[in-house]
C-alpha cells in the first residue's frame, strides 16, 4: 500500500493506507486535544485564532499559533524533500523513511508528553502537528492526491459533491469511478472516527500512551508491506527462473 504509485495503484491500494492513516491521525487528533487542549492534526482552527490574536495585539500568542501553522507545513515539507532524495537513489525506503520519522515523533510524544505538558505544551503540539504534516504529505504523494487522512472538511466536501453526482451520473463507467471515490471518502471518515473514539477511551486508561498504538499500528503497516514486496519479489524470480529453464 506504501510503495505502488502512478498506474500501478489501485482502489484497493488506497482503500488500506486510508484505513490506516486515517486511524491513526484520529488517535493523534483525540489524543492531542485531551492532552493540550489544541488541534493536532490540522491547522484550518489556528489560522482564524492567529488573526484574532493578532487584532486583539497579542503578538506573543498570535506568533504561537502561527507556529501551530508553520510546524504543519514543516512536515509536509520535509516529506516530500525526504522523498524526491530517497527517489534518486533507494526506491524501495522511499517512503518508509518518512513513516519511520512519524513513528519515532509519536512514540517520542508517548513517552515524553508527561513531562513536555508540564514544560513546554506548545512543543507537544508543534510535534504531533509536525507528524501530521509529514502524513498528509506522505498520503497525498503516493496516492495523487485522491487521500488525504488528517482533516475532514475537504472530505464532506467531496463527498457531498459526489453523492448528488450520483443522481445525473448515468453511465456506468461513470457510477463505477463514483462508487470507488464515495467508498474512499466513507472509509477515510469512518476510520478516522474510529481513531477518534479509540484514542479517547484508551487515553482515559493511559493517557498519551495511547499515541504508542498509533505508532505501532504504522510500524505494522509498514512490516505488512515489506513482507508482501518480498514474497512479489521471490515469486517473479521463481517464475523466470522456471521460464529460463
Amino acid at each position: 500500500m506504501f510503495r505502488h504509485k502512478g498506474k500501478a495503484r489501485t482502489i484497493k491500494h488506497n482503500l488500506r493506507i486510508a484505513s490506516l492513516l486515517s486511524l491513526v491521525a484520529g488517535i493523534v487528533n483525540v489524543a492531542g486535544f485531551l492532552a493540550v487542549q489544541r488541534l493536532t492534526t490540522n491547522v484550518t482552527g489556528h489560522f482564524a485564532f492567529f488573526v484574532d490574536e493578532l487584532f486583539k495585539l497579542n503578538f506573543w500568542q498570535s506568533f504561537i499559533y502561527f507556529l501551530y501553522i508553520f510546524f504543519f507545513f514543516l512536515g509536509s515539507f520535509i516529506s516530500n524533500i525526504l522523498i524526491e532524495l530517497l527517489s534518486k537513489s533507494s526506491e524501495r525506503y522511499i517512503y518508509s523513511i518518512p513513516v519511520l520519522i512519524e513513528i519515532l515523533l509519536l512514540l517520542g510524544v508517548a513517552f515524553f508528553g508527561t513531562w513536555l505538558i508540564q514544560q513546554h505544551p506548545n512543543s507537544l503540539a508543534f510535534t504531533l502537528l509536525f507528524a501530521m504534516g509529514l502524513q498528509n504529505s506522505l498520503v497525498t504523494t503516493i496516492s495523487n492526491a485522491a487521500v488525504r487522512t488528517t482533516h475532514l472538511t475537504g472530505l464532506f466536501t467531496d463527498l457531498g459533491i459526489e453523492l448528488s453526482q450520483l443522481f445525473f451520473y448515468k453511465q456506468a463507467d461513470q457510477k463505477v469511478k463514483l462508487i470507488s471515490s464515495i467508498k474512499l471518502r466513507l472509509t477515510i471518515i469512518a476510520f478516522f472516527f474510529l481513531g477518534g473514539l479509540v484514542g479517547g477511551i484508551v487515553y482515559s486508561h493511559i493517557h498519551l500512551y495511547v499515541l504508542a498504538l498509533a505508532a505501532l499500528a504504522l510500524l505494522i503497516g509498514l512490516i505488512y508491506d515489506d513482507i508482501k514486496l518480498k514474497l512479489i519479489l521471490q515469486n517473479r524470480k521463481a517464475t523466470e527462473d522456471h521460464v529460463d529453464i
